[in-house]
C-alpha cells in the first residue's frame, strides 16, 4: 500500500510535546490541538475509527498538518490556548470563550495593587503569566504578599482623594502590609 502525503507527515513527526495545526484543501485551518507526544496524538486521529461524528468529518477533511515543538506540556498548552484565540479554527470549541489562563497583574497607578486576573488590558499595567491554573497564581501572589509590602485593596487612592483627605486605609495598611 502507498503512502499518502498525510502519512507521511503523520511518520515524520517528533515523539517531543508540542501543538500541531490541521488545514483543509484550501490551506484553512480547521483545528489547533497540544500533545506531550506530537507523533502519537496526531496518529490517534488516524488510526482507529473515531466514535465521535465530528471528529470523523473533521479527519475526512484534513490535507496538511503543520506543527510546533516546545519544551514541555504546560508550554504547548499555552501556545494551543493563544493560537485557539487569534485563529479562531472551526473545529476548536472548547477554548473559543471568552474563558483564558490566569496572569498576575500590577497595575500602573500611583500606589500599584497587585491581582490576579484572566483579561489583560493595555493601559500600561505589568501582566506576568500566563499560567495553567488559579491555584499557581495564588501561591505567587502569597509569596509575593509576603515579601513585599504591595496594595491589594480596590480603594481610590488618587493624588486627589489623598490630598483632599477622602480616603480609606484598608486593613492591611494597619497591618503593616501595604505601603500606600
Amino acid at each position: 500500500m502507498e503512502k499518502t502525503a498525510l502519512d507521511i507527515q503523520i511518520t515524520t513527526l517528533p515523539d517531543s510535546p508540542g501543538v500541531y495545526q490541521y488545514y483543509d484543501k484550501e490551506d484553512k485551518l480547521l483545528y489547533v490541538g497540544e500533545a506531550k507526544n506530537l507523533k502519537k496524538r496526531v496518529a490517534s486521529y488516524f488510526s482507529k475509527t473515531q466514535d465521535n461524528g465530528r471528529t470523523r468529518v473533521l479527519v475526512k477533511k484534513i490535507r496538511t498538518i503543520k506543527h510546533i515543538v516546545v519544551f514541555s506540556e504546560t508550554d504547548a498548552l499555552l501556545l494551543e490556548n493563544n493560537l485557539i484565540k487569534k485563529y479562531q479554527p472551526r473545529y476548536n470549541v472548547m477554548l473559543k470563550d471568552d474563558k483564558s489562563y490566569p496572569w498576575i497583574c500590577i497595575k500602573n497607578e500611583r500606589f500599584p495593587r497587585v491581582f490576579p486576573t484572566r483579561r489583560m488590558i493595555k493601559d500600561g499595567s505589568e501582566y506576568f503569566g500566563p499560567y495553567t491554573s488559579m491555584k499557581t497564581v495564588h501561591t505567587l501572589l502569597d509569596l509575593i504578599k509576603g515579601l513585599y509590602p504591595l496594595r491589594t485593596c480596590n480603594y481610590d487612592l488618587s493624588e486627589e482623594k489623598i490630598e483632599s483627605g477622602k480616603f480609606k486605609a484598608c486593613l492591611e495598611f494597619h497591618l503593616g502590609n501595604c505601603i500606600a
